[in-house]
This record gives C-alpha cells, sequence and structure tokens, in this order.
C-alpha cells in the first residue's frame, strides 16, 4: 500500500474510555479526528456553497457513489479530472459505494452474488452495480477516500439473513480490493452483522483480515434501538486495528457523536444539519430549537448568542423564522450555516477535551444539556404530512420487518418489540421469566397486582390477559388479576387498534375498551385492567402495590426521565415491604446500577434476540416462586472500570456517593445467601 496518497496517525488516547484524537493525511488535505463529514450527495450540499464549507474549517465531505453514477455519470467526471475541480472543493472527499441503496431503495433493487440491479431514476435503464463497477465509479469520481460495496440490510432482519448478507459483504470486499488496481485512493472495508454480536465479530475478522486502508461499521441505524446501536458499536470498535481508522456510517445526532467518540470512533456522516434545517431544527449545545414555532416570531435574539458562524452574527431568530413561513430558501440555507459550524465546533471542543484528558466530565455534562431535547423533533425523515391514518398514529408508523409488524417511534426510530413477534417476546421476557402462570395458580385466593410501565401498543399486558384465559379455560383455580398500565401517549395503542389483522394481540375487546374507557373488566374472568395516564411519578401514589412489574418504557437514550436513579428509587420505596420483581429488556451497566443504588437486588436476565441478556430488579433477595442469577464481584470489578457507570441525569456532585452504594450494597457481600450469576 506503499502507492496510497493516505496515511493515519494516533496523537492522543484518553485515560479514560477509548476516546482518542489523531489524523490522516490524502492527496488533498490534512484531517483531524474525531471528524464529521458533511454529506454532499449530489456533488452538493443542500442549500450551501463549498466556499461557506472553508470558511467554516471543514477539510473533508462525502458524496454519493449511487447517485453520481446516475448524474452526471463517469464520463463527466473523467473530462473534469474528478469530483474536487467538478464541485470546487478543495478538501478531501469520501464516497460510500451504493450499499446504503440496498437498503433504503430494497424494495425497487435485487441483490445476487454478482451485484444489484436497480432500475436508474434518471432514465429507467436497468443498472447492474457490482464491486468492480462501485470501485471503478469511485476510481473516475477520483475520492480521496473509497469505500467497498457491502450488502446492507435491515438491523433487525433475521439472523440467517444478517448472516448471508456479512458473507456476501466478506465476499464483495475481497472482490473490491482486485479492482482498486493502481489507484492510489485509499479503500476502506466494511463490518457488517447487525444486532448480532457473534457476528459482528465474524465479521470483523474477515474484514479486518484484507488489507484496507481503514476500516468502517455499517448496518447501524437502519430500525434498531439506539441503546441496541451503542452496545454494537462499543463491542464492533473494538474488534477493529487500532492502527486504522475507524468509520461509523450514517449515524450522526450530537450525543450520537459524544457516544460514539467514547467508544474509540473516529469518523463519522450525517445528512442532519443541512436536512433538519430545511425543517427550522437548529442545534445548541442547550438542545434543538425549532425556527418554526410562533413563539420566535418576534425574537431579536440570534440562534446561540455564543456561537462564531455569520448567521449568528448578523440575524435574529424573528427573521429566520419569517424566512421560514414565507418558503424563502435563505432560511434553510442560513440555518444549515449555523448547523455545519455547530458540529464543527462540537468535533474540535471533543479533539481538545481528548487531548486535555478532560473529556470524561466535557461528555457527562453535555449529554445532559444536548441530550435532554435530543428528541424534541425529528432527526429521522421528515414525518409525513397525514398525522392520523392506518399507518400512521402522530408520532407512530407501522414497521413492517422479517414478516413481523411492530409499532415505530418517528422521532427516535425506536421500534417497539424490535427483536421478535411481539407477543413472543412479552411471553419470553415478562410471562415466563416473572412465572406468571405459576402465580396465579399457587396463590388463588390473593390478587396478582403487575404494573404495566410504557403500555405501548398493549403487548405486554395482553400477554399476560392471554396467558390468564388459557389457563382458566383449563378450569384451574387461579388468583385474581389487576393489570395497572402507566403511560403518557396513546398514539401508539390507537395505531394497533386500527390494524387488528396486523396485531393478534388488538383482536380482542380489552385493548380497544381500554382505550375508550381507561378501564376494562372481563365479564368471565377476575381480569381488571387500568391505565393511569399522564407522568409516571405522579401517578404511581394512586397504584395498588405490585408484585411483578413490567418495565419497558422507551429507552433512557429516548426517554431518560424514565431511567434515572430518583425514578428507581421511587419505585422502590412504593415496592420494598414485600417481595416484588422488576423486568427489563435492558442490560445496561449505567441501567443495572441504578437499580442497585435505588435499593433492588439486580439480576442477569434471559436472552432475546440480539440481546445476551436482560435484566430483573428484585427487592428481596430470594422469592417464593423463582431465584435469580445475582450479579457477582466479577460485574462489579467489571462496573468500577465501565465508561457506563451511572444512569442517566445523575448530578456530577452526587456520583462518589453513588458509587458507595453500589460498592457497599449487601447483594456483593452476601453472595453466600443466594443464587449467583455463573
Amino acid at each position: 500500500m506503499s502507492n496510497i496518497s493516505f496515511s493515519f496517525s494516533i496523537k492522543h488516547q484518553a485515560k479514560s474510555g477509548e476516546a482518542r484524537t489523531g489524523y490522516f493525511s490524502t492527496a488533498h488535505s490534512s484531517v483531524e479526528t474525531p471528524v464529521f463529514m458533511p454529506v454532499a450527495t449530489h456533488a452538493a450540499l443542500r442549500g450551501q456553497k463549498t466556499s461557506e464549507l472553508e470558511e467554516i474549517g471543514y477539510q473533508i465531505i462525502l458524496a454519493n457513489t449511487y447517485h453520481l453514477m446516475l448524474r452526471p455519470g463517469v464520463d463527466v467526471f473523467k473530462k473534469f479530472a474528478g469530483i474536487h475541480p467538478f464541485m470546487a472543493w478543495p478538501g478531501s472527499v469520501l464516497t460510500d459505494s451504493g450499499g446504503f441503496q440496498m437498503y433504503s431503495l430494497s424494495k425497487h433493487i435485487e441483490v445476487s452474488e454478482e451485484g444489484a440491479i436497480f432500475r436508474s431514476y434518471v432514465d429507467g435503464k436497468k443498472i447492474l452495480l457490482t464491486p468492480e463497477v462501485s470501485i471503478q465509479t469511485q476510481t473516475a469520481i477520483n475520492s480521496d477516500i473509497m469505500m467497498a460495496l457491502d450488502q446492507c440490510i435491515p438491523a433487525l432482519s433475521e439472523r440467517g439473513a444478517i448472516q448471508e448478507a456479512l458473507h456476501l459483504t466478506h465476499r464483495w470486499a475481497k472482490r473490491s480490493l482486485a479492482a482498486r488496481a493502481e489507484s492510489k485512493q485509499a479503500l476502506f472495508g466494511i463490518v457488517q452483522g447487525g444486532c448480532f454480536l457473534d457476528l459482528r465479530k465474524e465479521s470483523a475478522e474477515q474484514i479486518t483480515n484484507l488489507p484496507f486502508d481503514g476500516y468502517a461499521i455499517g448496518g447501524v441505524a437502519v430500525g434498531e434501538e439506539r441503546s441496541i446501536r451503542e452496545d454494537v458499536v462499543e463491542y464492533t470498535a473494538k474488534l477493529l486495528p487500532q492502527s486504522r481508522p475507524r468509520y461509523l456510517m450514517g449515524v450522526g445526532t450530537p450525543i450520537d457523536l459524544l457516544e460514539a467518540v467514547r467508544r474509540g470512533i473516529d469518523m463519522f456522516d450525517c445528512i442532519l444539519p443541512t436536512a433538519l434545517a430545511g425543517q427550522g431544527t437548529c442545534f445548541t449545545y442547550q438542545g434543538k430549537t425549532n425556527l418554526n414555532r410562533g413563539v420566535y416570531s418576534g425574537s431579536k435574539e440570534p440562534i446561540d448568542a455564543t456561537c462564531r458562524c455569520s448567521t449568528c452574527k448578523r440575524y435574529s431568530r424573528g427573521y429566520l423564522h419569517h424566512l421560514l413561513k414565507a418558503g424563502e430558501h435563505l432560511g434553510y440555507t442560513l440555518i444549515g450555516i449555523h448547523n455545519l459550524t455547530f458540529y464543527y465546533d462540537l468535533m474540535a471542543d471533543i479533539r481538545q477535551h481528548i487531548n486535555n484528558d478532560s473529556f470524561e466530565s466535557f461528555y457527562q455534562d453535555k449529554r445532559q444539556t444536548i441530550g435532554q431535547s435530543e428528541l424534541e423533533f425529528a432527526v429521522v425523515s421528515p414525518v409525513r404530512k397525514s398525522k392520523s391514518s392506518r399507518n400512521q398514529v402522530g408520532n407512530y408508523e407501522l414497521y413492517h420487518h422479517n414478516k413481523i409488524t411492530s409499532v415505530r417511534h418517528l422521532i427516535s426510530g425506536e421500534v417497539m418489540h424490535s427483536v421478535s413477534e411481539p407477543l413472543i417476546e412479552a411471553e419470553k421476557l415478562y410471562i415466563a421469566q416473572s412465572r406468571f402462570r405459576e402465580r396465579i395458580i399457587q396463590e388463588p385466593d390473593r390478587p396478582l397486582v403487575i404494573w404495566d410501565v410504557g403500555l405501548g401498543a398493549g403487548t405486554n399486558a395482553m400477554a399476560a390477559i392471554h396467558a390468564y384465559e388459557s389457563l382458566a379455560q383449563t378450569g384451574t383455580s387461579l388468583a385474581p388479576l389487576r393489570i395497572i398500565s402507566f403511560e403518557n401517549d396513546l398514539d401508539s395503542l390507537t395505531l394497533a387498534t386500527r390494524n387488528p389483522s396486523l396485531f393478534s394481540h388488538i383482536q380482542h375487546a380489552a385493548p380497544h375498551t381500554l382505550l375508550k374507557k381507561h378501564s376494562w373488566k372481563d365479564k368471565t374472568n377476575t381480569i381488571e385492567w387500568t391505565l393511569l395516564l399522564g407522568d409516571f411519578l405522579s401517578t404511581i401514589e394512586n397504584a395498588p402495590y405490585p408484585e411483578l412489574i413490567f418495565f419497558d418504557p422507551f429507552s433512557y437514550k429516548t426517554n431518560p426521565e424514565m431511567w434515572t436513579l430518583n425514578t428507581f428509587e421511587k419505585i422502590f420505596s412504593v415496592c420494598r415491604s414485600r417481595p416484588c420483581a422488576l423486568f427489563t429488556y435492558s442490560a445496561s451497566t449505567a441501567i443495572r446500577a441504578g437499580l442497585l443504588a435505588a435499593g433492588f437486588f439486580v439480576a442477569r436476565g434471559v436472552s432475546v434476540g440480539p440481546k445476551e441478556s436482560t435484566t430483573v430488579a428484585i427487592t428481596h433477595e430470594l422469592t417464593k416462586f423463582a431465584s435469580y442469577p445475582l450479579l457477582r464481584q466479577d460485574w462489579l470489578f467489571r462496573w468500577e472500570r465501565s465508561d457506563s457507570k451511572f444512569p442517566p441525569l445523575l448530578a456530577t456532585q452526587v456520583m462518589d456517593l453513588f458509587s458507595e452504594k453500589i460498592r457497599s450494597h449487601s447483594q456483593f457481600s452476601q453472595l453466600n445467601l443466594v443464587r449467583s450469576d455463573s
């Protein structure tokens, strides 16, 4: 690779965590890392001139091979001697391979061993995109960094499909390297594997054994929950060579950048700074602001008084609000300049704090302010104009994957019961693991109370009702069942009830009645289902004491308030007097630590899909119906070394006290009294 016009060096490795700084050099620029690359899909940033990027300080951008192959085409790039003179951009350019279009345009593309066949949106002709064609096109574009062609499929696809895709990606990677020939352009390989960590390891071993100049993590931000994505990124990054740049493809909200840098990622790209500018959304260290809101119509303040961009120095929020309402494209351009400046300065601040060994405190501070309003406005494709239909209600839409239909939150991208068929997942994680059937059979005279925290589309509560009704048909004497569901947004349940043919648990009177009356009673069996609508902590006092808690709100990245120490302490204070077991899908170290600090005993829960474990929290170390594999001291040792010790929104001044609660927890000093996790 001595003829390659590319080199990479690490400048500083953070003392705590995996964050690092470095730089790479190409034929056109020297680029400091971690770096964010603005996306110029068609050799143009939305609403921006290349001179604006130069003034901000950018040294590298991303362009799209698939789109540029169709228009203007290879011949035009050959005439211009590449993309740099064509778009008047003096800095470096990275081109993606076209693999992502196999995901985004999957309904219109046929994938085979040879490549992908699709119809051109320019003239309708059939096009065959192979690894060789992709590299030949990128060679003509003359980008500084090329990407090997990969097959990107939805992260929640079945294991077999993901395994086939990663093997095809490996074979295409070898063909991409062969097609490179004598080009001096750098070439990166891409690791796939979906949300299955063992498949990520298999793919990483295959791809890193090939002589690429850098390595990318692909197949994320394509349908999975953010918490799962971060686990995948953390695991995969450690499998990539230290001496090569690590590139996380297509991920780029500010909080995403902070989290991924902390896990050792060097390069990022995303359309958000310019795409969301078109929706009036501005990024700041205080979170996001949407200037479409009427409250800004008379504001004389800039977007951010501390920002150095030309927009903030010259224009008011009131003027930008006017431009947006008038449909003037100047508004999108000016907000885009601000957003691009914010992203550039965020990365510069990150690099400075890593070099000064102060990144951890910077991260803890900024994830609070940036993360708080991270989800106030859309960070995915714009919401459709139709706000209420059979396919979408409010911020929720139907999501089809693996011949399964789930509900997806449009703003965060999170999918409810994202791993497998919703009722099957609810049965394994909540019903079977809690020994629900044994409980209602063995104590028929005492009501069993379940807290269903995060009603969503009603799957978990209905799994309990279905299990109860099945047992009742056998003539067995059962305890009365009382389910208390907590929720503050009924749109997801509304969406499910409009599509009963797609959701088997909705083919029952209970969820429809609950939606209308906020309560339902079974006329045949002693089942009562009540909805407490509103803020969870405000309604918790009105609920009867639970024996089981199905804790299923959105993830701590989407809904951090539900996963705080304060929330767990409030739950524990209500439940501590009698045995109670809480079950949740999260296996996060920080969440488990929060539950321990609140007073719970914490155990490993069952595996669900790509999740190797979930979490069980109990008020007493021994229960009548089951003993759970409690976390051992080896977990405590890992927690001490972890970069994710603390639950969301924990104040810095109480972190020492929090840590002492974990270390002194009787779970770790009395392990001989309980069954332990092997």
